[in-house]
């Protein structure tokens, strides 16, 4: 027994020596084989990366033409939205004088009319009494007329005073006062002396857009109610732009102003501050400011509009190409060159595109400030 465990010890101990013996053997063999420039760091890059994100050092810094930022002078601007509005003044109400029942509808809203075009039919009581009153007024005169004609006679005999003859005509006067007042009553309701009707015709006081209609068929219309319709002149509009607070105090009255349509982004039209309301929405402090601007028929009431105000004096700014900036997570930088082989970010902030390829640049640097024209290229080196 004693004898087989010595055995088994002596087994386990070979096995052992055989295997740190193997592994020795294996490790001798890679470092036999190493390949020392496989082992090597790698080469160093053109872009070393300093300590400050924004700052990078290059090797050959002539790599990458630099450009000087130029100067513009052009009027301070300001970019605000609106809407368009019918011109107040413009604008004329469709009244009807007579009160009654819609039974004809000939227009609706959003429809072109001429002045004098039929717009609706009412069917009015007012006029069976108008008329009652006309010829209540025209008895009254033929009476009066009558009375005067025998006073004047009786008077020329001797009959009666001169005073009889004045009370005489001045009844007559009035008579006639109250049958003129009478037939003009019948007009204005929309008939007239020969042949009243209980149907009155409504039509269009001037030529514009119907912006605006109270009334249906079978409505009701009473005289000092709503208007049926309210027609507007879209020939000039009026733009109605919420300006802040801060940025009133750059905005004239006189100043011209661009304005493009949403609808339309190409197209800009011309217009000039027409007012600027004297007080502050509370909520979001902002200005009412409106702009007059002529029509070209593409304007309908109640679109969105960006208005460009432009001032009176010139400002300066700064442009650069437009290579020469990049745009990074909704941001744009330029490099500019730094003090041993390095360049800096900068931050800008960016303003109109102009033509040739420019950009202006309305913070970050200054006209004669020199940066790579192409920032492009230069991110592209620093990322790889």
């Amino acid at each position: 027994m004693a004898e087989n465990l010595m055995r088994s010890k002596l087994l386990a101990c070979g096995w052992t020596m055989a295997l740190l013996g193997a592994f020795a053997a294996t490790n001798g063999c890679k470092k036999e084989s190493a390949d020392p420039a496989a082992e090597a760091p790698p080469q160093g890059s053109s872009v070393i990366q300093d300590f400050d994100v924004v700052s990078f050092s290059v090797e050959h810094p002539e790599q990458f033409p630099l450009v000087a930022a130029a100067e513009r002078r052009a009027p301070a601007s300001l970019a605000v939205t609106g809407t368009v509005n019918p011109d107040i003044d413009r604008t004329v109400p469709v009244i009807s004088l007579a009160s009654g029942r819609v039974v004809g509808l000939f227009a609706k809203l959003g429809e072109t009319v001429k002045k004098g075009q039929l717009l609706l039919k009412v069917r009015s009581d007012d006029i069976s009494g108008a008329f009652a009153n006309y010829q209540m007024a025209v008895a009254d005169e033929v009476l009066a007329k009558a009375q005067l004609v025998r006073t004047k006679d009786i008077y020329e005999h001797g009959g009666l005073a001169l005073n009889d003859v004045q009370v005489a005509q001045d009844v007559e006067d009035k008579a006639k006062i109250a049958v003129d007042a009478a037939e003009e009553h019948l007009h204005l309701l929309g008939s007239t002396t020969d042949h009243p009707t209980g149907i009155v015709d409504i039509t269009a006081p001037v030529s514009g857009v119907i912006t605006d209609q109270q009334v249906t068929n079978a409505a009701g219309v009473q005289s000092l109610g709503t208007n049926p319709f309210t027609i507007s002149d879209l020939s000039y509009v009026w733009i109605v732009c919420d300006v802040y607070e801060n940025d009133l105090g750059s905005v004239h009255i006189g100043d011209p102003a661009d304005i493009v349509l949403n609808a339309y982004p190409g197209k800009t039209l011309k217009g000039r501050v027409s007012n600027i309301l004297p007080v502050l929405d509370p909520n979001i402090r902002t200005g009412k400011v409106r702009i007059e601007v002529a029509n070209p028929g593409l304007m309908k009431v109640g679109m969105f509009v960006t208005a460009t105000f432009r001032g009176q004096k010139d400002e300066i700014y700064t442009t650069v190409p437009a290579s020469a900036v990049l745009h990074l997570h909704d941001r744009d930088y330029v490099y500019v060159p730094a003090p041993d082989k390095k360049f800096k970010r900068v931050e800008v902030m960016s303003g109109e595109t102009l033509p040739n390829n420019m950009q202006e640049i309305k913070s970050g640097i200054k006209p004669g400030q020199q940066m790579v024209s192409n920032a492009l290229v230069m991110q592209n080196t620093i990322e790889q």
